[in-house]
Formats: structure tokens, sequence, C-alpha cells
């Protein structure tokens, strides 16, 4: 693709207060390190406060969903609507609380025929549930999973654990990225008990372009040896060492 050739579009969601604008930051900023090819970056948010300038600002529509659903992945499901904002074409979606470790222009060239295309989920390999960490879509070629939701958000809620099983169960078929290229922190990089107690975890593997970080500990806590927890028994094995490595990858 040359330096003439439309923009690959990177999308990123941020509402609520859990995640403040360094991680939309420094998720900019893996990404364009990550890429050899034209970039457009997008955040859609109803907070811009502390966005760098390089990131181009969308709004989050108005939550109009019961309360419930305030602060649940259920809420993105306004992806799926037949229009997005001036968006058009394949987008790449990302979650802000992950690490860009290898090449963000395989996930726009594997399979490109693809209408929608998701990591695998890491903890139910087989089980055909795609983790939404990561996922590639045409803007309006699922609408299917907007018009489910819609017609009854609570009806969805309680017949799916989370929106990913949700999604995964509504479309049925659908491609998924090579199950390596994918990891998540907490299950791939922090040692087996009692050995994380001496052991520093593990930097992510060669063959992996994305480390998600799902519950907690977030990249920050977890680069300071903190994995919260308010339950002090879970304090026997939620335990990390700093993961200093981190540093050298998110920024």
């Amino acid at each position: 693709m040359s330096e003439s050739s439309p923009p690959q579009t990177v999308i990123c969601l941020k509402w609520g207060e859990r995640y403040g604008p360094e991680f939309i930051n420094k998720l900019y900023s893996m990404v364009a390190r990550n890429t050899r090819r034209p970039l457009r970056f997008v955040c859609i948010t109803d907070d811009s406060t502390g966005l760098a300038p390089e990131i181009e600002i969308k709004p989050m529509p108005e939550f109009d969903l019961p309360e419930i659903f305030r602060f649940k992945g259920f809420r993105r499901m306004f992806l799926f609507k037949e229009s997005l904002h001036d968006l058009t074409g394949p987008v790449l979606h990302l979650d802000v609380d992950l690490l860009v470790t290898g090449s963000v222009d395989d996930f726009f060239d594997y399979k490109p025929e693809a209408k929608y295309i998701v990591s695998e989920n890491w903890t139910q390999p087989g089980a055909g549930i795609g983790n939404m960490s990561v996922f590639r879509y045409h803007i309006g070629s699922q609408t299917k999973i907007w018009d489910r939701f819609s017609a009854d958000p609570l009806a969805m809620l309680e017949k799916y654990v989370n929106s990913q099983t949700f999604c995964s169960r509504t479309l049925g078929k659908f491609e998924m990225y090579p199950l390596e290229w994918c990891i998540g922190f907490k299950q791939s990089l922090i040692p087996p008990w009692p050995l994380r107690f001496f052991q520093t975890p593990y930097a992510p593997p060669a063959t992996a372009k994305i480390v998600a970080f799902t519950g907690k500990p977030d990249m920050d806590e977890a680069a300071a040896g903190i994995w919260p927890d308010h339950r002090r028994w879970k304090k026997l094995y939620k335990y990390i060492r700093p993961a200093t490595w981190i540093a050298d990858v998110w920024k």
C-alpha cells in the first residue's frame, strides 16, 4: 500500500472514568508504531479531554439503554448499526486495555474478504466464541447484531453471559484470527502459582501481536506489580511481581 492509498481505520471506544486519556494516547502510539501504512485512528468517546491531537474524535451515541448497560460491553452494539458517523469500509476495533506488540497491518491483510473477523477467545478455544478485544468488520455489514439486540436488550443480557458471546451466537458463522496472534496477559504471561511469587510475568512471545488485559490488572497495575482485589483471601493467588517490560511497549 502506497502513501497515497486510503488510510487504514482503527477505532476504539472510551466511556466512563475507568480509563483515562493516557490509555487512548498510548494505544494510538502503539498502533502508529506497528503500521507501515497511512493511519486513521478514531476514538468514539463521551469525554475527549486530554486526547492527543493526532486522534480523531467522534461523539459516543447518547446513552438510551436501561441503566444496567451503562458499563457493560453490550453498550458497544451501536457499532453494528447501518452507519457509524462518516466511517466506511473495513475498520479494526481495538479495546483500550491491551498492548500492541506486532503488526497492525496483518489484521487488515488476513482474510481481507471477511466482513467480520475476530480474535478467538483464548479461554475457550474451539468453542466458536470470539474475543471482541480485537475485531475487524465492514461498517453496516452486520446489522443483524444491532437489530437483535435493540429489539429486546434485557432479554439478550439475560440469555447471554456477555456481549462477545451474544455477537458470536447471533452471527453463528464468522472468521477468526490465528489464536497465537492475540493472547491474554493473565492466561499466558503470569507464572503459575506459586512461581508467580518469585518470577516476573513473562514477556509476550514473538507470535503475539496483541496482549489483552481483560478484567484486572490493567497495564499500569501489572507494570507496578499490583493485582487489585478487595477480597483478602484472593491475595493468596492474585499476586504478581512488576512486569517491567510493559513500560517498553505501553508508551
